[in-house]
C-alpha cells in the first residue's frame, strides 16, 4: 500500500467495500490486471470469486504502471456502486437509440460529436458474430480508414512525396538531398496514418519478439461514438505517428467486428473503445528467487500499458498527447535499454551464427579441398598402377613377340637348313669334266675364298644358286647326313625347291645372298627355270661375286687355293 498513489489507494478501499473486506494484495492483483477499473475489479471477482486466470493473458504478462487519474475514472467512480445486471438493464434504452443515432449520423457522414455526460459510451454489448480475417480484410479495413480520414500511411505517404519531388510533379525546393520525414509532415500539411501491419495479431506479436521492438495494438469498434473522433485526432496526430515511426514501434490495428481483432480484443480484456496497448518483452517474474535466475530466465511478451476510452478532450486516455507523453516518460525510457541489450545479444548471436557460418564453410572448403588433394593423388597413383601394368604386359607381349618371332625364323632357318642339306644331295650336280662346252664359273665368297666350277649348259640359276648356297652349309653338317627326300611332297627334281621358294614369298629371303657378276659389275637375279647359256655374260664362264644379305655361317674353303684365277690352260691338261 505505501507504493500506491492515492488514486490506487482510493480504488484499493472501494473495491474493499464492494467485496465487504477481502484480501488487499488480492484486490491490488485484480485492480492492476484490469488498469485499476474498480467496476471490472469487481466483476471478476463476484463471477469468479478469485482473481482472473492467467489463460485469459495467454503468454501475456501484465506490468501497467500507475495511470493518472481521468475523468474515465472518475465516472467508473461514480457509477461503481451499481450492479452491473442494473447497469445493463439502465443503459439498454440508451444503446438503443445511441445506435439508431450513430446509424444516421453514418449514412449522412456527419462526424458524431461527443457528450461527456453519457455514461453508456463505455457500454458494450453481447459479443457480435465476427467476420474471418484475412490479408485482404486488413488492406481494406487500412483502405476504410484512409478515405475515412483522408489520409495514407506514413510510408506510402512518404514515397509518394519523394516520387514527385523527383519527377517534379509537386512544386517544392529543388534541394537534392530529399526533407525528412519530420520535416515534411511536422507542418500538418499532410495528414498521415502509423504504418499498420498487415499480418495477423499472432505474427505480429512474433514479430514484435523476435525483433526486439515496441508493439503497439490499435482496437477499434465501430459501435462506439469516441473511435470516430479518435481516427481523426489521434490516429492522424502528426506528430504521434512520427514517433512510432522514428522509434520503429509496430503497429497493428483492427476493427472487432473481424475475428481477429475480436480475440486480440478478449486477450487483453479491452472492453472500451478505442483501446489502445503497448507491449514489448520485458525480464520474467520469478519472484522472490536470486538475481542470477531471473537473469537466466528467458524475457516474456509484457503488455506495458493499456489505454481505453474517448480520446477528447486534450487529457482524455487515448488522445495523442497522452500517448505521446506515456511513450516519452515511461515507455521508452524503461524499456528501450532492455530492448536495445535484446537486440545487442541477437547481434551477437547473429554474428557468432555467421563466424560459425563461416567457419563452417571454410573448414568444408579446406576439407573439400583436402579431398580433391586425395582423390587426384589417389588417380594418379591409379594411372601410375596402370600405366605399369600396361607397360609390363606390353614388355610381355614384346617379349612373346620377340620369341615367337625367334622361334619362327629358327623354325624358318631350320626348315630352310632341311632343304639345303636335301639341295646338297639332290640338286647340286657333279662338276662337268668336258671342257669343250662347259661354263667355268669362278664363285668368290665375302671370306675371300674362291671356288672353281664347271658348269653344264644346261645347268639353271636354280642350280647355280643351289651350288653356291651349299658352300655355306656350316662344316659340322657332313653330306652323308643329308636327306635323300626333300622335307615336303616326294618330287627330287629342282621343281620341288623353285615350288618352296615361291611359297616363301621372298626370293632374297631364301637364298640370303645374291649373285653378282665382277665385271662389267652386274646382278644375276635369280629366276625359275633359266639356264645358264641364256643369261648375257656368262655364256662363256665368269667370275661371281657372292654379297651376303644377312649372317650366313660358312664351311671352311681351306682346301681351295685363292691363288689360281679359276681358269685352267691347256697345259694343265
Amino acid at each position: 500500500m505505501d507504493t500506491l498513489t492515492d488514486y490506487q489507494r482510493g480504488c484499493v478501499t472501494q473495491l474493499r467495500d464492494l467485496t465487504a473486506g477481502g484480501d488487499d494484495d488480492v484486490s491490488i492483483d485484480v485492480l492492476r490486471s484490469v488498469n485499476w477499473d474498480v467496476q471490472r475489479a469487481a466483476d471478476l471477482i463476484f463471477s469468479s470469486s478469485g482473481p482472473p486466470k492467467s489463460g485469459a493473458f495467454e503468454r501475456f504478462e501484465v506490468d501497467d504502471g500507475p495511470a493518472p487519474p481521468s475523468h474515465r475514472h472518475q465516472r467508473h467512480r461514480t457509477w461503481a456502486m451499481i450492479p452491473r445486471p442494473l447497469w445493463n438493464v439502465i443503459v439498454f434504452p440508451l444503446q438503443l437509440l445511441s445506435n439508431i443515432c450513430r446509424f444516421i449520423f453514418n449514412v449522412l457522414r456527419i462526424p458524431l460529436p461527443y457528450l461527456r455526460f453519457l455514461p453508456f459510451n463505455s457500454y458494450r454489448p453481447l459479443r457480435p458474430q465476427p467476420r474471418p480475417s484475412t490479408r485482404n480484410g486488413k488492406e481494406r479495413w487500412i483502405r476504410e480508414l484512409e478515405e475515412e480520414t483522408g489520409a495514407t500511411c506514413i510510408s506510402r505517404s512518404r514515397n509518394n512525396h519523394s516520387q514527385s519531388l523527383a519527377t517534379g510533379t509537386e512544386p517544392g525546393p529543388s534541394s537534392a538531398t530529399l526533407r525528412t520525414t519530420t520535416s515534411q509532415f511536422a507542418d500538418g500539411s499532410r495528414r498521415v496514418l502509423p504504418d499498420f501491419a498487415l499480418g495477423t495479431y499472432e505474427e505480429t506479436l512474433r514479430l514484435v519478439q523476435r525483433e526486439a521492438k515496441i508493439g503497439c495494438v490499435v482496437l477499434l469498434s465501430e459501435e462506439h461514438d469516441d473511435v470516430a473522433e479518435f481516427k481523426r485526432s489521434t490516429l492522424t496526430n502528426s506528430n504521434f505517428v512520427q514517433y512510432l515511426y522514428r522509434n520503429n514501434i509496430i503497429v497493428w490495428g483492427g476493427d472487432t467486428r473481424d475475428a481477429d481483432a475480436w480475440n486480440a480484443s478478449e486477450k487483453l480484456q479491452a472492453t472500451t473503445y478505442p483501446f489502445v496497448a503497448f507491449v514489448a518483452l520485458q525480464p520474467r517474474r520469478v519472484g522472490s528467487g536470486s538475481a542470477s535466475n531471473r537473469s537466466q530466465a528467458p524475457p516474456v511478451l509484457t503488455v506495458l500499458s493499456r489505454h481505453q476510452g474517448p480520446s477528447i478532450p486534450a487529457g482524455g486516455p487515448t488522445s495523442a498527447q497522452t500517448l505521446l507523453d506515456h511513450l516519452e516518460r515511461q515507455v521508452m525510457p524503461r524499456v528501450t535499454p532492455f530492448l536495445e541489450r535484446i537486440r545487442q545479444q541477437q547481434r551477437e548471436r547473429e554474428r557468432d551464427r555467421q563466424l560459425r557460418e563461416e567457419q563452417d564453410r571454410a573448414f568444408q572448403d579446406a576439407a573439400r579441398r583436402d579431398k580433391e588433394r586425395i582423390e587426384a593423388r589417389i588417380a594418379e597413383e591409379r594411372e601410375e598402377r596402370e600405366a605399369r601394368v600396361r607397360a609390363d604386359e606390353e614388355a610381355r607381349a614384346e617379349k612373346e613377340r620377340l620369341v615367337q618371332q625367334r622361334n619362327g625364323v629358327l623354325r624358318r632357318e631350320a626348315q630352310r637348313m632341311e632343304w639345303r642339306l636335301w639341295a646338297r644331295r639332290a640338286l647340286v650336280a657333279p662338276e662337268a669334266l668336258d671342257n669343250r662346252g662347259a661354263i667355268r664359273m669362278a664363285v668368290r665368297f665375302p671370306n675371300g675364298a674362291r671356288v672353281m666350277r664347271r658348269f653344264s649348259p644346261d645347268t639353271t640359276l636354280t642350280g647355280l644358286y643351289a651350288f653356291v648356297d651349299v658352300q655355306l652349309i656350316p662344316s659340322n653338317l657332313l653330306p652323308k647326313d643329308d636327306p635323300v627326300n626333300p622335307p615336303t611332297g616326294q618330287v627330287v627334281t629342282e621343281a620341288a625347291i623353285e615350288n618352296q621358294i615361291s611359297s616363301w614369298g621372298n626370293t632374297d629371303s631364301w637364298w640370303g645372298f645374291k649373285l653378282v657378276l665382277a665385271y662389267p659389275r652386274k646382278e644375276i637375279s635369280w629366276q625359275s627355270g633359266v639356264r645358264l647359256a641364256q643369261i648375257d655374260g656368262l655364256q662363256e664362264g665368269g667370275q661371281l661375286v657372292v654379297e651376303l644379305l644377312g649372317k650366313v655361317q660358312t664351311q671352311s674353303t681351306e682346301n681351295h687355293e685363292d691363288e689360281e684365277d679359276g681358269y685352267d690352260t691347256e697345259d694343265s691338261e
